[in-house]
């Protein structure tokens, strides 16, 4: 498994996308920081650019390449290795490359700027991101043969995450006006993994302006520190349920 993970890894560290990734966010990051006077202003905004990027390339990036890996998939499932080793070792060369082109492209210079727990609550939360869109596009990918159709898959759960899932929150919210849905709301909105990042960082900077409605609700319900725990707790679950829902797929599909 390891040497697996070893040449995955060297593989997609060399990919020329990966590169302009880290450098996209490196420039995005340093320009951001820069421009602002007040670092809080500065993590604001770079959550903004978190939350619409990371997910997207995540997404897309994974997509990609475990569809032109499939020749590589195909020979070592002819090998006397086990299907779900070679599955895991995709998973950690991939999460683990996105995860360091983050750390290194908005990391980095999160860290300089904003050297706290704010900023590290910021890293940790573009680290688990990638980790969720990663697993979230293997599931996608295995689950579709056609390359066309993976990639689409991908791209439309980007935007039902991203774009529709709030839109979808407000409907029901004047609709169920007249109700006691609070909770009912505050469940929902763990069911997307970006608003959940999104109600980490505003907690954690205590902004309450900004928190919106389901960010309220975890302040009002939770409080701060365990608001930010729950969160964390349900963002681990997003990457690990998925990934799972793959590997058993994987291991039962006739390639």
């Amino acid at each position: 498994m390891m040497r697996i993970t070893k040449y995955v890894l060297a593989d997609i560290l060399r990919n020329k996308t990966l590169i302009v990734y880290t450098i996209l966010l490196f420039l995005l990051s340093f320009s951001v920081f820069s421009l602002e006077d007040n670092p809080t202003k500065g993590v604001l905004s770079i959550l903004n650019l978190l939350l619409i990027i990371v997910p997207l390339i995540s997404s897309i990036f994974t997509t990609i390449y475990i569809y032109n890996s499939s020749e590589f998939i195909e020979l070592l499932v002819s090998q006397p290795v086990k299907r779900s080793s070679i599955w895991m070792s995709l998973y950690f060369g991939l999460a683990t490359s996105l995860s360091l082109a983050f750390i290194i492209g908005a990391g980095i210079i999160t860290i300089i700027y904003q050297p706290d727990s704010t900023g590290i609550f910021l890293i940790l939360s573009g680290v688990l991101l990638s980790l969720i869109f990663c697993s979230i596009a293997m599931l996608t990918s295995v689950y579709n043969r056609d390359k066309a159709k993976g990639i689409g898959a991908s791209i439309l759960t980007w935007l039902y995450f991203s774009l529709l899932f709030d839109g979808i929150l407000v409907f029901l919210l004047f609709q169920f006006s007249d109700y006691p849905i609070e909770k009912a709301m505050m469940t929902l909105s763990m069911l997307n993994p970006i608003d959940l990042a999104r109600i980490l960082i505003l907690l954690k900077l205590d902004v309450s302006a900004l928190m919106g409605y389901t960010g309220a609700l975890f302040r009002s319900f939770f409080g701060n520190s365990l608001g930010q725990t729950i969160s964390f707790l349900v963002l681990a679950i997003w990457f690990l349920f998925p990934f799972l829902l793959s590997l058993r797929k994987f291991k039962h599909k006739d390639l």
